[in-house]
C-alpha cells in the first residue's frame, strides 16, 4: 500500500464542457479538465449526468452572446429536472463571451454560478470552491463568481501537467497553445479585448508539453495562437525565440512526425519561419495566412497594415522556399464602405493566390471594436450576394486543388477505422481527409498512399506497397 492509497481521495464528480469556436478553445477546454481533475472531476459526454457544466464560448461569430443565453435557458430547465429528483448541477460560462460580457451574463442569467475569461481558467478550482459556498446562501443573496481580470501571472505555469490518460484519449494529433492575445487591433476584431495583449509561453514550457504529448502517442502537433507567428517566447538564457527557431527545436523531439501552426498574420511571416518551411520536412506544406480583403482601401480601414501587393509578394517568397505549399485564407465581405470594385479586388487576389481552402464571412459588428462605429454599412442583401460569389470561387479552387492531387503519392497519417468495412482514414499533409482500403493495424503510422480519386470532401487513396528488394 502506498502513501497515495491511504490519503483521502476527492469524491468523483462529472464535468461536461461544451466548446464553441476555434482550436484554441478546444485546447483550453482540455486544460480546464486537467485543472478540475485534482478536485475529483472526470469528463463526461452526457450532459444529463454532469455535476458541472462549462460553456467555453467564442465571440467571433455573429450573435455569439444570444446563442449563449439560449443555451443557458436550456440548462436551467435541465438543472430544474435534476433538482426535482434530488440531484443538482453547477453552471459556468468561460471564454471570450464571458470575458466581454461577464457582468451582463451574471445579471441576465442567475442560473450561472461562475463567469470567467480565457486568462483565468487556471484559477478554476478556487472559483469552484467560492461558487459552492454561494450556493448555500439565500437566493436573494447568491451571486455568481466573476473572474474576468487579465492576470499578471502566467496561467500556464499555474496549470497542472496534462494528464497522460487524457492525453492518450486525444489521439494521434493534438493542439498546443504557444501564444495568446493580439496587438494588431484590426478594426473588425474583438480578440484584443477578450484575449488581451500578445503573450508567448517560454520555450522550455512549450518543449516540455510537446514531449509529454509525443510520449503519450501524439504524432502531429498543431501550434496555436491568435497570432501564432508572432511567437517570441524566451529561452533559458532570456533570449526571445521566434516561431521559426521554435520549429527547429520541436523537430528534434524523437517521435514527432508532423508540425502545423495556426493562425498566422502576414506581418509576422519572417525570414526565419520561411526558412523553417524550406528546411524541415515535418513542417507541413499547408499554411493558413488570412488576408481578409484584396482592396488596399478596405485593408487600410481594417487596420491590417499591409497591402494586397505585399501579401502577394509574401506568397511568392513562401512558395519559392517551399514549392509544394498550399494556402488557406480568411475573407470578410461587406466591410463598411466596401464598394463593388473593392469586392472585385478581393476576387482578384483569390484568383492570383489560388487557395486550397478558405473561410469566408459576412461582416458583422462587434461592440467595442472600431468597426462598430463606422458608417456606410453595406446592405445585408449585398453582403449575401457577395459572399455567395466569393464562396463559389473558393469552392471551385478547392475542388481543383483536390483534383490536382489525383495521381500523386503522398504521406498519409492513418488515424482511424473508416466508415465502410475494410477501410481506414487519415489526413494528407494538406489536412485533407483520405479514405483507403486497409486493415486497422495501419493506424498510428504514416504510410505512402497513391491518390486515385476524390469525393465531396475527401480524397480516395490506395496504399503503396514497397517493391520487394
Amino acid at each position: 500500500m502506498t502513501e497515495t492509497d491511504i490519503l483521502p481521495q476527492p469524491a468523483q464528480k462529472r464535468v461536461f464542457i461544451k466548446t464553441y469556436g476555434c482550436q484554441m478553445n478546444v485546447y483550453d477546454s482540455d486544460r480546464m479538465a486537467d485543472a478540475l481533475a485534482p478536485q475529483g472531476y472526470v469528463p463526461t459526454q452526457e450532459i444529463g449526468e454532469a455535476d458541472l457544466v462549462l460553456l467555453n464560448t467564442c465571440h467571433i461569430r455573429e450573435k455569439a452572446s444570444e446563442k449563449v443565453f439560449s443555451e443557458l435557458g436550456r440548462l436551467r430547465e435541465l438543472q430544474d429536472e435534476k433538482r426535482a429528483t434530488g440531484g443538482d448541477m453547477m453552471i459556468g460560462v468561460a471564454g471570450c463571451v464571458a470575458q466581454a460580457e461577464g457582468e451582463e451574463i451574471a445579471r441576465r442569467a442567475p442560473v450561472v454560478d461562475m463567469v470567467f475569461g480565457p486568462q483565468a481558467y487556471h484559477r478554476l478550482p478556487d472559483m469552484l470552491q467560492r461558487a459552492e459556498a454561494q450556493r448555500h446562501l439565500h437566493p436573494a443573496l447568491k451571486k455568481a463568481v466573476i473572474d474576468t481580470d487579465f492576470p499578471e501571472e502566467d496561467k500556464f505555469a499555474h496549470l497542472p501537467a496534462a494528464r497522460k490518460e487524457v492525453t492518450i484519449k486525444r489521439g494521434l494529433t493534438a493542439f498546443l497553445t504557444v501564444q495568446e492575445g493580439c496587438d494588431k487591433f484590426c478594426s473588425f476584431c474583438v480578440v484584443p479585448y477578450t484575449r488581451g495583449a500578445e503573450v508567448s509561453r517560454p520555450v522550455a514550457q512549450v518543449l516540455a508539453e510537446a514531449r509529454n504529448l509525443v510520449e503519450a502517442g501524439v504524432k502531429e502537433l498543431t501550434l496555436l495562437g491568435q497570432n501564432v507567428n508572432a511567437y517570441h517566447g524566451v529561452d533559458a538564457a532570456g533570449r526571445a525565440v521566434g516561431l521559426g527557431e521554435l520549429a527547429y527545436l520541436l523537430a528534434d523531439i524523437p517521435g514527432l512526425e508532423r508540425l502545423r501552426y495556426t493562425t498566422s498574420h502576414p506581418r509576422d511571416m519572417d525570414d526565419a519561419l520561411i526558412a523553417a518551411h524550406r528546411d524541415l520536412p515535418l513542417l507541413m506544406p499547408y499554411l493558413h495566412l488570412p488576408v481578409q480583403s484584396g482592396s488596399d482601401r478596405i485593408l487600410k480601414a481594417m487596420n491590417r497594415k499591409h497591402t494586397a501587393a505585399e501579401y502577394l509578394r509574401l506568397i511568392e517568397r513562401i512558395k519559392s522556399a517551399r514549392p509544394d505549399m498550399a494556402l488557406s485564407g480568411d475573407f470578410i465581405v461587406g466591410f463598411p464602405g466596401e464598394t463593388d470594385q473593392d469586392f472585385e479586388d478581393t476576387l482578384t487576389i483569390i484568383r492570383e493566390t489560388g487557395y486550397a481552402s478558405a473561410y469566408s464571412f459576412k461582416y458583422s459588428t462587434r461592440p467595442g471594436t472600431p468597426g462598430a462605429n463606422l458608417g456606410d454599412q453595406v446592405a445585408e442583401e449585398i453582403k449575401t450576394e457577395r459572399l455567395y460569389r466569393l464562396q463559389e470561387l473558393v469552392n471551385q479552387q478547392t475542388t481543383d486543388f483536390h483534383a490536382s492531387c489525383v495521381g500523386k503519392t503522398m504521406p498519409v497519417l492513418i488515424e482511424r477505422v473508416g466508415r465502410m468495412p475494410g477501410q481506414v482514414g487519415g489526413r494528407s499533409p494538406y489536412l485533407q481527409a483520405v479514405h483507403l482500403d486497409g486493415s486497422p493495424d495501419l493506424i498510428g503510422a504514416i504510410h505512402e498512399v497513391e491518390i486515385v480519386g476524390t469525393s465531396t470532401n475527401s480524397l480516395v487513396g490506395r496504399l503503396k506497397v514497397a517493391a520487394a528488394a
